[in-house]
């Protein structure tokens, strides 16, 4: 069997850690977004960490650190597919664009356990969750003192 022939105990343990820092860290992120009731949330910000955490990791073993920033521009540019189906226009609205970005992020954060990075995907975990509670005070804090829209329609 290959299998016995190519298994290497030390490997196995580094990416098994790189997977569980991945899974970590997206449901951290996915609870975030699972608490506010967004389109994507636990389920789905843990498996896009995950699974760009597996294919760095998988393109770093086999081909090296050069495969693996190939790997990534691939990821990066799979996930923006996969955030622009969370994107929704609703006449002039536009909803699940900071889904999308959450996505997009919590596939950078699998990317960064997939090469060893862990305290940097940790950092990265900290800043996502920061933009999403704490930028949302601000938001709500500047939307609070703009002046009322005045449609293009009433100014006739």
């Amino acid at each position: 069997m290959h299998f016995t022939q190519t298994f290497d105990a030390h490997s196995f343990l580094d990416t098994f850690g790189s997977y569980l820092a991945a899974f970590v860290f997206g449901t951290l992120i996915g609870a975030e977004r699972q608490f506010r009731q967004r389109t994507a949330g636990l389920r789905t910000n843990a498996l896009v960490a995950i699974g760009a955490s597996a294919f760095v990791d998988l393109a770093e073993r086999i081909g090296g650190d050069v495969s693996a920033i190939r790997v990534i521009a691939y990821v990066v540019s799979g996930v923006g597919f996969l955030g622009a189906g969370v994107i929704m226009k609703d006449g002039p609205n536009v909803r699940g664009l900071n889904t999308a970005a959450t996505l997009w992020c919590s596939a950078a954060i699998g990317a960064c356990t997939g090469c060893d990075m862990i305290a940097e995907a940790a950092l990265l975990t900290v800043f996502i969750l920061g933009a999403n509670t704490v930028l949302r005070v601000l938001v709500k804090w500047i939307d609070r003192r703009l002046p009322p829209q005045i449609d293009a329609v009433d100014q006739e």
